[in-house]
Parts: C-alpha cells; sequence; structure tokens
C-alpha cells in the first residue's frame, strides 16, 4: 500500500447509543441473578452447609451489583466504532483494549442482530465478518435503525470496493 492508500490504527468517532448502558447493566444482572438463585435455593434445602451457600449468594449478588453499577458506563466510555469508505474501524474492552480495522477489501459479510433484550431498548448489533484468523467485528449497542442503516451502508460500500475478501 502507498502511504495514500494506507489504513492506519486512530480512535474511532462514534459512541455507542447511550441506551446501551442500561442494556449491558440488565444484562449483568440477569447473568448475576442465576446464579444467585441457585446458592440461595441449595443453602435452603441443604442444611449443613446453609451457612456457607447463602454466604457465597450474597457475596455474588454483592459483586454481580458492582459490575452493574459501574461497568456498564466504562464499557460506555471505552466502546468505539466509525466506517469510512475505507474500513471499518471499532474499539472496545474494558480492561483489556482492543482497537480493530477491517478494511472494505476484507469483508466478507455483514449482519444485523438484535436479541429480546436488545429488541426492548430498541439497540441491534452489527457483526462484520472479515477474512481475518481474528474473527468477526462487532459493533454492539447502535440504534436499531441505524444498524439497519449501516449494514446497507457497509453492504454497498464492499460491493463497489474491488478486492476479494480472502
Amino acid at each position: 500500500m502507498t502511504g495514500e492508500d494506507a489504513v492506519r490504527l486512530r480512535p474511532p468517532r462514534n459512541a455507542v447509543d447511550g441506551r446501551a448502558v442500561a442494556w449491558w447493566r440488565w444484562q449483568l444482572l440477569i447473568t448475576t441473578a442465576l446464579p444467585v438463585a441457585v446458592l440461595a435455593v441449595l443453602g435452603a434445602l441443604i442444611g449443613p452447609a446453609r451457612s456457607w451457600l447463602l454466604l457465597a449468594a450474597g457475596v455474588v449478588a454483592a459483586l454481580g451489583l458492582a459490575c452493574a453499577a459501574f461497568l456498564p458506563a466504562w464499557w460506555f466510555r471505552v466502546h468505539r466504532w466509525e466506517v469510512t469508505d475505507d474500513a471499518v474501524y471499532v474499539r472496545t474492552g474494558a480492561f483489556r483494549q482492543e482497537w480493530r480495522i477491517a478494511p472494505m477489501s476484507r469483508i466478507q459479510t455483514v449482519e444485523t442482530v438484535r436479541g429480546p433484550l436488545e429488541q426492548h431498548f430498541e439497540l441491534a448489533t452489527v457483526t462484520v465478518t472479515t477474512a481475518s484468523a481474528k474473527g468477526a467485528i462487532r459493533i454492539e449497542g447502535l440504534d436499531h435503525e441505524l444498524a439497519a442503516g449501516l449494514a446497507e451502508r457497509l453492504t454497498l460500500i464492499t460491493r463497489a470496493t474491488p478486492g476479494d475478501a480472502t
């Protein structure tokens, strides 16, 4: 690639939708609720281990609540995305941040996914599959209409981009 054609690593410009904070928070709470419920039920049913199981349920619940209180806001500050005519840029992560670039010529498929909780918050995830061993790039927490438009735009750009995605 020449200097003009090079795609360089840089911070993506767009933040995810603000509703993603609530969506991530609910995901953490739901994920925490199951082990807490199992430990609490076992604690109620198993006499000799009752105090240890109930203590474990309390610790898991406290950790889950702490994570739900703090992590989503942190993720919101870190997660960024951008699509240009040349590439898709994504930055994700909390403790270990990951920056990825997918040149348009490497994109193989684009899909939009909306799980039940995402539908409730009117959000969607755009998944860009590339010819990379690293795997697909996911842009989570987008407004569902923006995600649909983004998938359409990516499809049009990749169709017009020369090169093969292998």
